[in-house]
């Protein structure tokens, strides 16, 4: 069960889904939502779709991870895209406890 990172998701139509997560925490929090990202990163991978990279360039799911320090607070955003189905599953297991 994730704590710190809450999915969003949002579909383009054509089965494919963008799911982006994001909490902002002070740096004696980072690596708690850390363990979290690797964990959400694992998840991904264990259950993947097929192969990980950009989907333009034949990847089947991908992720991006971006870490931003803003003052006493730190934001980090995780987004996962690839096939819908995958996706809303793999966010399902996360609220699961999975």
């Amino acid at each position: 069960m994730l704590n710190h990172l809450l999915f969003d998701a949002s579909d383009d139509g054509q089965g494919t889904g963008s799911w982006e997560a994001m909490a902002s925490v002070r740096a004696e929090r980072l690596p708690s939502v850390m363990t979290e990202v690797d964990a959400a990163l694992a998840a991904a991978a264990q259950d993947a779709p097929g192969p990980r990279g950009p989907l333009d360039e034949g990847g089947a799911w991908d992720a991006e991870l971006e870490v931003q320090h803003e003052g006493e607070w730190i934001t980090v955003t995780l987004t996962l895209t690839g096939p819908w189905a995958w996706g809303e599953a793999l966010v399902a297991g996360f609220s699961a406890g999975g």
